[in-house]
């Protein structure tokens, strides 16, 4: 079969580009090699329960605020959102005290000034700086150090661990982080903050549907296993399932480096464009705990809750010692109890605890990977209990670890927020959907942004390669 438009992958990117290349009548594709769609958006079941892999909250929805046009153009606003604690979206315990993020950028300012208020001016200034990333005014924030606008703009270490606290949706690394990484993975969940009544796979299902509905087509379990080049150009993608599908454009929602391993031959794709991408580093992995909590044991809570043993938010998770910093999130109950069915404990996990088991596939690693993964998850759980007391007694949990997100999201080293961003060399690490194959695009999160907000973006302007920026802005309304 022969397409307009062949898609690698089915993560949100993917996804997400199908659906706006097939509403202007292009025939799209997406190869998806699980045998569902989704990437992190992935939802699984244990008994009757549904459990997310990857996604736990998205800001920016309101009307007006830096989501909300993507998300109508992709007819997502209609899911079942439901608004966090305006008073306190998230909260950061760092030793034994806790601090409120308020939604609003003027809000979020005033309330920490009253637990800073030496710290006040450079707390809203800070709070316009967030304002004008969210706007996507980023271009010169690329090559700035988040680590070092932090300590010469704030004074109090505690203030910098307290701001840099929601930041496990992150990697932080004082040595690379780029400002407007980290402005850009807090300022939407600022401006509005909101979880759904539901599993991720809410989104993946709806953007499925909008796919087919508008004449595109979605075939999972086809590993793409070869692009083919023909004439300086890909003609067509040869898949595990002994399928060849032909193309006239291509967009890659997989790793640029993997990407590039299927381009076998090319005379576009040079050598030096190859050891580029593969040379790039990649973030680290997560570690997520999925508890299933007993009926009416405990109420939900509105918000997000982080926690960490001492004000070492930007090193903890470098430290060879018991999980230092976890982030709480809890399921909104959909029986109309009060009372959560479901918590996930995340906690950064570096690549050297997994690399021994690099080898092995899901369910075969063996004893020691799970006496590893018990004990991961018993300091987790150890330090959610400073929140939520008793959560060990109420609950059984499931566990998964960078390898799980490897081996199902296709992820080098199970990396959780794809190429690792450089202040200090912005354009080799902050990469174009264009590559050196004309008909060839990257989309997803290892380009530019990266999360729910950050993918959007990205596939809107992979898109806008495609259409052109004039014609792209009009059939978008003005996205």
């Amino acid at each position: 079969m022969k397409c307009d438009i062949i898609i690698i992958g089915g993560g949100l990117g993917g996804l997400e580009c199908g659906y706006i290349l097939s509403r202007t009548g292009r025939s799209v594709l997406v190869l998806e090699k699980e045998s569902q769609p989704g990437g992190c958006l992935q939802s699984y079941r244990r008994r009757e329960l549904s459990f997310d892999t990857g996604f736990h909250y998205v800001g920016g929805l309101d009307e007006g605020q830096s989501l909300h046009a993507a998300f109508r153009y992709l007819g997502l606003l209609d899911l079942p959102w439901h608004r966090l604690d305006t008073d306190g979206f998230d909260r950061v315990t760092i030793g034994e005290r806790t601090f409120a993020f308020a939604q609003g950028y003027d809000a979020f300012a005033r309330q920490l000034a009253e637990d800073f208020p030496a710290e006040r001016a450079a707390l809203q200034r800070y709070a316009n700086l967030l304002k004008r990333s969210a706007q996507q005014q980023y271009s010169v924030l690329m090559g700035t150090s988040a680590w070092q606008y932090l300590t010469e703009n704030f004074h109090d270490p505690l203030l910098i661990n307290v701001l840099s606290g929601t930041s496990l949706k992150m990697e932080l690394r004082q040595e690379s982080l780029p400002l407007f990484t980290f402005l850009h993975g807090n300022s939407s969940f600022i401006e509005s903050s909101w979880r759904l009544k539901g599993d991720g796979s809410l989104i993946v299902k709806a953007l499925a549907e909008g796919i087919r509905t508008q004449g595109g087509e979605i075939i999972c379990n086809a590993k793409a296993e070869e692009l083919v080049e023909r004439n300086g150009q890909l003609s067509h993608v040869i898949c595990s399932n002994g399928e060849t599908y032909e193309g006239s454009l291509f967009i890659s929602d997989i790793h640029p480096a993997s990407t590039c391993r299927l381009v076998k031959e090319s005379n576009r794709m040079k050598q030096v464009y190859r050891n580029r991408i593969a040379d790039l580093e990649n973030t680290f992995g997560m570690f997520t705990v999925s508890l299933r909590i007993r009926p009416d044991s405990l109420r939900y809570f509105n918000w997000n809750q982080y926690i960490y043993r001492q004000p070492n938010v930007w090193t903890f998770y470098q430290d060879n010692a018991p999980v230092g910093g976890v982030l709480v999130s809890c399921r909104i109950p959909e029986d109309g109890s009060g009372y959560t069915r479901q918590v996930d404990l995340l906690t950064p996990m570096m690549w050297d605890k997994c690399k021994i088991w690099n080898d092995t596939q899901v369910g075969q690693r063996g004893s020691e990977y799970k006496t590893m993964k018990e004990q991961i998850a018993d300091e987790c759980i150890t330090l959610a209990e400073r929140f939520l007391p008793g959560l060990r007694e109420m609950s059984e949990y499931y566990t998964s670890t960078s390898l799980t997100w490897r081996d199902y999201t296709f992820s080098p080293e199970g990396s959780a927020y794809g190429i690792r961003k450089d202040f200090r060399d912005p354009l080799m690490t902050m990469l174009s959907p264009r590559t050196p194959i004309p008909n060839l695009l990257l989309t997803g999160q290892n380009l530019v942004l990266h999360g729910l907000h950050g993918v959007t973006m990205t596939a809107f302007y992979t898109c806008a390669e495609i259409m052109g920026q004039k014609d792209f802005i009009h059939k978008t309304h003005s996205i």
